[in-house]
């Protein structure tokens, strides 16, 4: 039974989540502060962390960064606050996902679910080779193949590729892609990113135009499905 840990200060909300969490066959428990958070992910780690942003005592990005620094558990984040500049604070600082408020309780299960999937998957998604319904990219060996054809990659697709594929699922901002790939300085350059993107899709996909393992978030970054 995955344990989900809840950081959200406001209680009706919290007994809400809770409730409806354990119906759904998970273990939870429910704390209204970072700290608290913090406190209670370093006792008993948790299996997937749901965490606000606007927390009494320190910012819910905070708590995010606190759990990077020893814990690669799967974080949803959950907030009102729907600006792009936040998404990406959030992101940056090392959340997974980001579900706006107000939300629906099904569409919030269903992340929940895809985040722990991705999470007993990562191992494997993240090796050597990396096989999918569409081509093959053997990292070790810098190889692509598609339909049994190699694919030629340029080094930069071949950068982009591995900084999305070293956190499979995650949604990853275009900022720090830019600045992982070319460097910093280049974080406003999103034109670099639509034009390798395309080019991408071209090569691997099999639907450029619908995409199913280069995903765009608009406006906040990309992930791989693998």
């Amino acid at each position: 039974m995955p344990r989900l840990l809840i950081v959200e200060d406001e209680p009706a909300l919290r007994r809400a989540l809770v409730i409806n969490l354990k119906a759904r066959s998970y273990e939870v428990e429910a704390v209204g502060t970072g700290t608290a958070a913090l406190r209670a992910a370093a006792a008993d780690a948790p299996d997937l962390v749901i965490v606000d942003l606007g927390l009494p005592d320190i910012d819910g990005v905070e708590v995010i960064a606190g759990l990077r620094g020893w814990s690669t558990v799967p974080v949803i984040v959950l907030s009102a606050r729907d600006s792009q500049a936040q998404k990406v604070r959030a992101l940056d600082a090392g959340a997974d996902d980001y579900v706006t408020k107000p939300f629906g309780m099904d569409e919030l299960v269903a992340r929940v679910r895809a985040a722990l999937r991705r999470s007993d998957v990562h191992e494997l998604a993240a090796g050597p080779v990396v096989t999918t319904a569409s081509f093959t990219l053997d990292l070790a060996a810098k190889r692509a193949t598609k339909d049994g054809a190699e694919v030629r990659l340029t080094p930069t697709e071949w950068h982009l590729v591995e900084a999305l594929l070293r956190r499979p699922g995650a949604l990853v901002s275009g900022a720090q892609l830019l600045a992982e790939v070319w460097g910093p300085g280049y974080e406003k350059e999103t034109n670099y990113l639509r034009v390798y993107f395309a080019q991408l899709r071209r090569k691997l996909e099999d639907a450029p135009g619908t995409p199913r393992h280069f995903i765009t978030e608009p406006g906040v970054g990309y992930r791989f499905e693998p």
